[in-house]
């Protein structure tokens, strides 16, 4: 679902990611110009994902 909204609303799932300073430069990106929103957006939900695939690896 995070992957679809980064695409959809980018500012919206760098927010609910927990990066609230990178939403305000990602709405600003998304503003301007689409894509570069669009970009960030997803490479933020990655590095969340992995961020949480590596503390399930930690905790085993």
């Amino acid at each position: 679902m995070m992957w679809l909204l980064a695409v959809l609303l980018p500012p919206v799932a760098v927010l609910l990611a927990g990066k609230p300073i990178q939403a305000l430069i990602n709405l600003v990106l998304t503003l301007m110009f689409y894509v570069p929103g669009m970009i960030h957006a997803i490479l933020v939900v990655k590095e969340m994902k992995d961020d949480a695939r590596m503390e399930k690896y930690i905790r085993q």
